[in-house]
């Protein structure tokens, strides 16, 4: 309307203007009439004024040629060099003009020289450019359900700026059951209405919804739409329904309180309180539902409020009701079933009915113990359950016929003596996820058969024994035990005595059959019987009874109960007194005679010492504690007296010494008188030794024989292998030249010495080699130059010698030196031989001696004269053997000589060892000579 009054405004003035200048100027006018549609393009011809005027283009710019407008931009101009109206800009006509009249624009064109206005009207016709359109997009009805058909609603009409046909020509609805449109006009405008044409259920349908179209007449049409929703409102027509008829769960036992079992669900048509629904359990149930669960009135869940247990009840049956709030209410009922699920929370149950609790151990296999029986209260596989014992039980389960009964049984043999009872645990376990076990222990006592026989600890039993025991007192006690019980372990003792045994001694003994200790009858001897045995019988008191015996063996002790006894001298009245005659001519050292002795006790109380008591001059006799031998001191003089008194103690070494004396008168006579004693005297010995002597060559040939094979046959093996000795052959260099090690030692007025070349380390000896040679003797007859054989005390050793003879000689020290004489170690020897024989003698281990390198020699010898710093051939014997060992070593150091010499006879075999021996003998005939 604002535009519209512009316009009107502006026509005022040109007219006023126009009527002005006609006045004035009176210029010529004219009428033109356009049209063009809106919309067009700017620069559009609308047409040509200039022609249309009858103006002359040519002048048009000369005479100015225009439109003359408002304040305004124009719509059009005019193009003044061909005079043609054109659009100037964009053309609305729903802008300018109203639809229902015709839109003109008046225009007025001026031409000056002369002045002439001309009017020209412009027509905008109108095109289809807009869509009808309805001032909401949206449209909303309530309707009730019960509305009558044919109600009419009035719906909003559209708008469309177009005019003519291009306006709003209908409407049209949406397809659908329920409405239909009318069309009313109303003041040249059309109205919509919706009419109701099926009844309305909001139950089936609580919300229609609609579009309505309004439709143009152009070309081609354009629309515009309006959604319509109809709203139904509910009445309480409609009773609730429950989803289901009937509802069936399951539910686990012991699950918590609060636990969710169901959500029921009713629903009801209606809406509003004629829709809202309230849950409630029926009221003629079980007490046991009303104190197990619980129904929520609004959101209708059921939820466990007590303990569930299958065990008390395996299905819960329910009936629940759903009503409205509508008035009056409406109500429906359903039912609920709720089936217990057993879980396994019960334990197996073992039930044990005893026979016996003390079974026997020679109980056979299979003997029954105890019945057993298992329940559980679950079902199913939580029900069924198995038995098991441990497998280190001799016992075992045996099932019955019955389901979960079992029979406890003996499976193996039964040791009251390894085992006195046994705690046996049933383990009952469930098969269940996860399994349950049930534990009951049943203790069983093992009762004792006699099975097992008295053991002693030893067998057998040693008992040493010091002779002369006190004749009554208990000597030993011997003691057995008994794996049993009881009496079958109640053991008494007794000696076997029978015809195998030592009657004669174990008679003198007897036992005590409750304790075992064994006393002696008598006093038992030594020297009479070292040794015996018995068998003591231990027997338990069982039924039968079992029996064992153990051997005893009695040692009888030494004890120091036996004077020594002498030997020689004897009178001949039995008095220990003797008579010796010596020339007077004979050298010191010279043997007198020997005090023999013997002592029936052994080890040191049957070791021997000699000691001179009494002598009536001590310068002449020495006595050797050892050997009892009487040498002189030095020789006689014409003021010694003829006759001399000699009273030898002999003392044992016991505890408490006991001894004897020997009385010895020396008569000194002239040399032809004591030739021809002595001769007699050494036919009277000579008869009483042949028959030792005898005894022992053929003992030494014996030996001598084996040892030669021995040899042989270690020589036959060496020979047998590689003869390449060359890198193995003892160096020259291993020697110096000189007797680097030597032992010396003295008894009486002789000398020993043992000597040996010193070997460097690592030094290797091999047979066949020029460091060794061993030659096997030539068995010659004898001659009467060589030794005689040696008396028979040469086999035994020195703690035997001394009991047996009283003939024991220990040297005292002996002294071992370096190669330069210097004293390095003294060490025991132990001489035995007899006087005229040959002595032994042994280095001690770790004497730093070569044993390869000895010298010995065994057997007596003549005396000899000896140049300063020799030394005789008797001096290096081998100790208990008749073997000579000899070693000779040239001067620029090399070895000679050495050999091993086997044998009785005192030469060697060697040719190198001939020119000692020659020169021995010289000098045994000097020595003789003198």
């Amino acid at each position: 309307m604002g535009n519209w009054k512009m316009r009107k405004w502006n026509y005022l003035e040109l007219a006023v203007c126009y009527a002005l200048l006609q006045y004035i100027w009176r210029p010529v006018s004219a009428q033109i009439r356009y049209s063009v549609p809106e919309e067009v393009k700017k620069g559009s011809l609308v047409g040509n004024i200039a022609k249309d005027l009858g103006l002359d283009v040519g002048s048009l710019v000369e005479r100015r040629f225009r439109i003359v407008s408002g304040s305004e931009e124009p719509l059009f101009e005019v193009n003044q060099n061909n005079g043609v109206l054109l659009v100037h800009r964009n053309i609305d006509r729903e802008a300018l003009c109203d639809a229902s009249t015709a839109c003109l624009t008046n225009l007025k064109i001026v031409v000056e020289n002369p002045l002439e206005i001309h009017y020209v009207d412009v027509e905008i016709t109108d095109v289809n450019d807009h869509s009808p359109k309805f001032p909401d997009s949206e449209q909303h009805f309530d309707m009730g359900e019960q509305t009558i058909l044919g109600t009419r609603f009035q719906v909003q009409g559209a708008a469309d700026p177009d005019a003519g046909m291009n306006s709003v020509r209908f409407y049209k609805l949406n397809q659908n059951d329920q409405f239909d449109i009318e069309t009313k006009e109303r003041h040249e405008e059309k109205i919509p209405f919706i009419v109701l044409k099926k009844a309305l259920d909001r139950e089936t349908q609580s919300i229609h919804r609609l579009v309505l179209t309004a439709i143009d007449g152009g070309s081609p049409p354009k629309s515009g739409t309006l959604n319509i929703t109809v709203t139904v409102l509910d009445s309480n027509d409609n009773r609730p329904v429950f989803s289901q008829e009937t509802y069936a769960v399951d539910l686990k036992e012991n699950v918590p309180v609060g636990t969710t079992v169901i959500k029921i669900k009713a629903i009801d048509l209606d809406e509003g309180s004629n829709g809202e629904i309230e849950y409630s359990l029926g009221r003629n149930l079980n007490r046991k539902v009303y104190e197990v669960f619980q129904l929520d009135s609004i959101t209708g869940e059921i939820r466990v409020k007590g303990n569930v247990d299958y065990e008390d009840t395996q299905i819960y049956k329910l009936d629940v009701e759903a009503s409205d709030k509508g008035q009056p209410p409406l109500t429906v009922e359903s039912g609920l079933i709720i089936k217990i699920i057993d879980v396994n929370d019960n334990t197996p149950n073992i039930d044990v009915t005893s026979v016996s609790n003390i079974v026997s151990e020679d109980s056979k296999p299979g003997t029954v113990i105890s019945l057993i029986s298992v329940t559980d209260k679950d079902s199913g596989e939580n029900g069924k359950v198995t038995c098991s014992l441990p497998e280190d039980v001799p016992f075992e389960l045996k099932p019955s016929f019955k389901n979960n009964m079992y029979s406890l049984v003996t499976k193996g043999r039964l040791d009251r003596e390894v085992t006195s009872h046994y705690e046996i645990t049933i383990t009952a376990t469930d098969f269940g996820q996860p399994p349950l076990s049930t534990f009951k222990t049943l203790k069983v006592q093992i009762s004792d058969v006699n099975d097992n026989n008295p053991q002693f600890p030893h067998n057998p039993l040693e008992l040493y024994l010091n002779e002369n025991n006190a004749p009554g007192g208990s000597i030993f006690s011997v003691s057995a035990f008994d794996r049993d019980l009881d009496e079958n372990a109640l053991i008494t003792y007794h000696i076997v005595r029978n015809e195998e045994t030592q009657n004669d001694m174990v008679s003198f003994l007897n036992i005590n059959a409750e304790n075992g200790h064994i006393h002696a009858l008598k006093s038992f001897d030594f020297e009479k019987i070292k040794t015996f045995q018995f068998l003591v019988l231990a027997k338990d008191s069982g039924s039968p009874p079992l029996s064992s015996n153990v051997t005893v063996k009695v040692y009888i002790l030494d004890q120091n109960d036996n004077a020594p006894v002498i030997l020689s001298p004897i009178s001949a009245n039995g008095s220990a007194e003797g008579v010796v005659e010596i020339p007077r001519n004979v050298n010191s050292g010279h043997l007198v005679t020997k005090v023999r002795a013997s002592d029936a006790d052994v080890g040191y109380n049957g070791w021997l010492l000699f000691s001179l008591h009494e002598v009536t001059d001590h310068t002449l006799f020495s006595l050797d504690r050892y050997t009892g031998q009487i040498r002189t001191l030095r020789p006689f003089t014409e003021t010694d007296e003829a006759e001399h008194k000699l009273i030898i103690v002999v003392k044992d070494n016991g505890n408490v010494s006991l001894s004897a004396t020997a009385t010895v008168f020396i008569t000194l006579v002239e040399p032809k008188e004591a030739f021809a004693a002595s001769d007699v005297k050494s036919a009277v010995n000579s008869e009483d030794e042949n028959n030792v002597t005898f005894y022992l060559i053929i003992t030494l040939g014996s030996v001598s024989v084996l040892f030669i094979v021995s040899i042989i046959v270690l020589i036959a093996m060496q020979c047998s292998k590689s003869t390449d000795y060359s890198s193995k052959y003892l160096q020259d260099t291993n020697y110096d030249g000189t007797l680097c090690h030597s032992i010396q030692y003295r008894s009486g007025d002789k000398r020993y010495m043992l000597v040996g070349p010193r070997m460097s380390i690592g030094s290797t000896i091999v047979p066949g080699s020029n460091g060794n040679t061993l030659v096997v003797p030539d068995r010659r007859s004898r001659t009467p130059g060589e030794p005689k054989a040696p008396n028979a005390d040469w086999r035994y050793s020195a703690s035997l010698r001394a009991g047996m003879q009283s003939s024991v000689h220990m040297e005292e020290s002996s002294v071992m030196q370096g190669a330069q004489g210097v004293l390095v170690q003294n060490w025991p020897t132990v001489s035995s031989a007899a006087d005229g024989e040959g002595g032994e003698v042994s280095p001690p281990v770790g004497a730093g001696v070569d044993s390869n390198s000895w010298h010995f020699r065994y057997g007596p010898q003549g005396p000899q004269h000896l140049k300063p710093g020799e030394m005789p051939p008797e001096a290096f014997i081998i100790p208990g053997s008749p073997a000579i060992i000899s070693i000779r070593q040239g001067q620029d150091g090399d070895d000679k000589g050495d050999f091993i010499t086997f044998g009785k006879k005192e030469e060697a075999k060697k040719k190198k060892k001939k020119k000692k021996e020659k020169k021995d003998k010289r000098e045994k005939g000097k020595d003789d000579d003198d």
